[in-house]
């Protein structure tokens, strides 16, 4: 008996199509090329989410030194004092408290420097 793949192709392509929503026209509307866009549009997030977590990161470090710089020392002498005393505490946290709370900063700055 003869099987027709009519619902199965109509399925997959409607999935394709909903998946491109918001893409230009060609992209939209040919099932062809919003195969090829909608794969090349999941690599580049999947590589520009691994870019945020770095762009963060080297921010968080500039925010660090800047303040510890006011402080009196410089990021890695810091980085190093928190390590010897067994201070652990990530750059995000370190980050916020040299924006948002400068004396318990310093006063962390201070510890490690002694």
């Amino acid at each position: 008996m003869r099987v027709k793949r009519g619902v199965t192709t109509h399925k997959k392509h409607k999935k394709i199509r909903q998946a491109t929503k918001g893409m230009s026209r060609a992209n939209r509307a040919s099932v062809r090329r919003g195969k090829q866009a909608l794969t090349r549009s999941l690599v580049n997030a999947t590589r520009d989410r691994k870019n945020r977590k770095r762009t963060f990161r080297a921010l968080w470090n500039t925010r660090i030194n800047a303040a510890a710089r006011l402080n009196g020392t410089t990021y890695s002498k810091l980085i190093a004092g928190l390590t010897k005393k067994n201070i652990t505490i990530n750059r995000k946290i370190l980050s916020e408290l040299a924006v948002n709370e400068p004396k318990v900063f310093s006063e962390i700055a201070k510890n490690t420097n002694k």
